[in-house]
């Protein structure tokens, strides 16, 4: 048994004003070159996928931080050009693009990268993404994920279009291939209109990997019953044991094995040379953020008003409210049960999170076998089926990880290093997907 890796290529790392140090590129979010660098790396130490979020619009903060950058689409399918083993995990709405040309875009990405392709699909809030795609207004949530469970119910089926042995290519009879093996899709539904089939047959993978990572109930059942991978955050072992559990179960209710579904984790990492070195490195880190914005953002999702920001929170005082339409239930969740376990003032949330408003995904400093311990540890209480890694300075913590932390964790046996030729889904232990043979669709209304 073995853990995953992920590698997140978030630029300039999950410290958004890492661009402020010294020796940082402000540029290095639209450099070729440095993410050819950086997939080389991942590739070379056998790291299962690398990934990059996305969200189609400028966020507030672009006055503080630099945007994603490249479209990610583009960016990976570079960057599986040049590399031969790592998976590429591309993030993509299902809020704003159509499950036809979804499906044949990662299709043809398993195709060419001999199975290696992967998508999360998100719901997206940003008010900015409505606007960017002739919308007055952005839908409700309870809308977004219907049309969530439809478009990846549209793509399962475009991608289970040709049966196998549709291609016939008798070159005697002059017959290319067996029409009655290809199969329109034949959608009509609430959102979503499709005929089908796609041009091409299945890639190396049957189905490339689908990953999902809202932490809503919406979400929940979505993941559960048609996702491979739930990407998830948390702030204790104790709710990330518990997040995991649950996911187990649904996917058995919704018709699925308990491991047909795998869960990983994210965690963003600052690699030392030794914990000194670590720490200095943390706090050059936290000088370039401004905290006081940050700590009272993270109050106002919290559903606080103003108050001292050194001021511990206890768990009991926060109010009992719904998580608002835009904001991220992973962060109400995993904030909440670190705080049960010990009060926390604003500031020191900021400290806790890498100084992302609302992120919530744990930050772990140390040298690189402090941070290989952590990790074992969490995976041995069984918080997670791997691990998505966040770099709190990706300049630096990338090639630190691989370099330094990869080689622990392999010694110990905790990862097994990916090979030329495998699958992304033989690597994430999920099996090939053969037609007719997948997780059940559920009623998204349920």
């Amino acid at each position: 048994m073995s853990f995953h890796l992920v590698a997140s290529l978030m630029t300039p790392g999950h410290f958004r004003s890492a661009w402020r140090l010294p020796a940082a590129d402000p540029a290095a979010h639209l450099d070729i070159d440095y993410y050819q660098r950086l997939a080389r790396t991942a590739d070379e130490a056998g790291i299962d996928a690398i990934f990059l979020g996305d969200s189609p619009a400028i966020g507030p903060d672009i006055a503080r931080n630099p945007a994603n950058g490249i479209d990610p689409l583009v960016l990976l399918g570079n960057l599986a050009a040049v590399t031969e083993r790592v998976g590429v995990l591309i993030t993509s709405s299902t809020t704003y693009n159509s499950p036809y040309n979804l499906a044949r875009r990662f299709q043809a990405l398993d195709i060419v990268t001999k199975g290696r392709a992967a998508v999360n699909l998100v719901t997206t809030y940003a008010p900015k993404a409505a606007a960017n795609f002739g919308l007055a207004e952005t839908p409700d949530k309870p809308t977004r994920y219907r049309r969530a469970h439809e478009f990846l119910q549209v793509v399962r089926d475009l991608w289970d279009g040709w049966e196998p042995g549709a291609i016939l290519a008798d070159k005697e009879a002059g017959r290319y291939a067996d029409p009655d093996l290809i199969h329109e899709t034949g959608h009509r539904g609430e959102f979503f209109e499709v005929a089908g089939p796609l041009p091409t047959p299945p890639g190396p993978q049957g189905h490339p990997v689908v990953v999902q990572a809202g932490g809503s109930e919406g979400g929940l059942r979505l993941g559960s019953a048609l996702a491979d991978v739930i990407f998830t955050v948390a702030q204790t072992r104790a709710k990330a044991v518990d997040f995991r559990d649950d996911i187990r179960a649904r996917a058995v209710a919704a018709g699925r094995s308990a491991d047909a579904v795998k869960v990983s984790l994210g965690v963003i990492v600052l690699v030392g040379e030794d914990e000194a070195d670590a720490r200095a490195r943390a706090e050059e880190l936290y000088a370039t953020l401004p905290f006081d914005d940050i700590a009272r953002a993270n109050l106002a999702v919290l559903g606080l008003g103003e108050r001292d920001l050194d001021e511990p929170i206890r768990a009991e005082e926060l109010p009992d409210i719904p998580v608002a339409e835009g904001g991220s239930a992973g962060f109400q969740v995993s904030t909440r049960a670190l705080l049960a376990e010990r009060p926390l003032s604003a500031r020191e949330l900021v400290r806790a999170t890498a100084g992302v408003p609302g992120g919530g995904h744990r930050l772990v400093v140390g040298s690189a076998e402090q941070i290989a311990d952590d990790l074992e540890a969490w995976w041995r209480a069984g918080a997670a089926d791997g691990f998505t890694i966040m770099y709190a300075d990706t300049a630096v913590d990338f090639d630190r990880f691989a370099h330094q932390v990869v080689p622990i964790l392999v010694e110990r046996g905790l990862f097994r290093a990916a090979t030329p030729g495998t699958t992304l889904r033989e690597r994430l232990g999920l099996p090939l997907w053969e037609r007719d043979r997948g997780p059940a669709a559920v009623d998204a209304s349920a």
